[in-house]
């Protein structure tokens, strides 16, 4: 009997996960965060970046979670940022349409690492650009997908909504300045009804949603936003990932019960991705 793939939400036990390793990382202009950095003089340091993955894949391999690879390229210095072109839904993978000249390449090796492993494709975004980095599956039946434009456009939000709401789930649409680069910037779940998210930035009416969908906010600031504190991953279990430097959002965390994995992940927050970047889920459980 095979395995089961699929995720119904972002908060249910993480048990396989997929990634890949930064074999070939260095900082590229593509965002705001990547931008700061490389005019501060910043250079990805390559043994660090290893050594932090590694860090990584520890936490997820103490969670639990199996890990399962996608092969680096040489010329993909960001697919280490594996969360944006793939999204497991309770149907299966979407591939999904990356917006930069810089990614879109890595859909051939993340399609190979798919069809090797055995995942269905449930679909394909052929519709404008979708990035996974603002996809969030709030729980089962419930999404929310950022549109900046910049990464995710209307088009390729309102297709993969399309397909969730054929299913019967609802599907909220939250506009973003394209200086966020993506939704997980500004919002992501931590467990179950726990959300951080940015109230400085978000607007009122997405953060009175939350609370009327049953969702506590831990916020977050501006500055805390674009270091990637906000970028965490619920592992499921009262357990929550996030990076060392997000000190007061893990003692945030921490304080509401959960059990928070903090790996050194700097490297990689300062060239525009966090835990929930680093990560694509590919099976949960509940």
């Amino acid at each position: 009997m095979g395995i089961a793939w699929g995720v119904a939400s972002d908060t249910g036990v993480l048990s396989e996960v997929l990634l890949c390793r930064p074999t070939h990382y260095r900082f590229l202009p593509t965002n705001a965060v990547a931008r700061a950095a490389l005019a501060r003089g910043a250079a990805a340091d390559l043994g660090a970046a290893t050594a932090q993955h590694r860090e990584l894949e520890a936490a997820l391999a103490e969670s639990g979670a199996a890990i399962r690879e996608v092969v680096p390229e040489p010329h993909l210095a960001y697919q280490v940022y594996v969360r944006d072109a793939v999204q497991m839904t309770h149907r299966g993978a979407v591939l999904t349409q990356l917006a930069r000249p810089e990614r879109r390449g890595e859909y051939a090796a993340m399609l190979r690492a798919l069809e090797a492993l055995g995942v269905p494709i449930w679909q394909m975004s052929s519709a404008g650009t979708l990035e996974g980095g603002d996809i969030h599956l709030i729980r089962p039946g419930l999404a929310m997908i950022g549109v900046s434009g910049g990464r995710t456009d209307e088009a390729g939000a309102t297709q993969f909504a399309r397909w969730l709401r054929h299913e019967g789930w609802e599907v909220r649409l939250v506009p973003l300045p394209e200086h966020f680069l993506h939704l997980d910037l500004l919002f992501s779940m931590a467990a179950e009804g726990v959300a951080v998210a940015c109230t400085e930035v978000l607007d009122e009416g997405v953060i009175a949603w939350l609370g009327r969908i049953g969702v506590r906010v831990i916020p977050t600031t501006y500055r805390e936003a674009m270091a990637l504190a906000g970028n965490v991953l619920a592992l499921g279990a009262g357990r929550v990932l996030s990076s060392r430097g997000a000190a007061r959002v893990n003692a945030a965390l921490r304080a509401e019960g959960l059990v928070v994995l903090d790996p050194d992940l700097s490297v990689f927050t300062a060239g525009g991705g966090g835990p929930r970047c680093l990560t694509a889920p590919l099976r949960r459980e509940g």
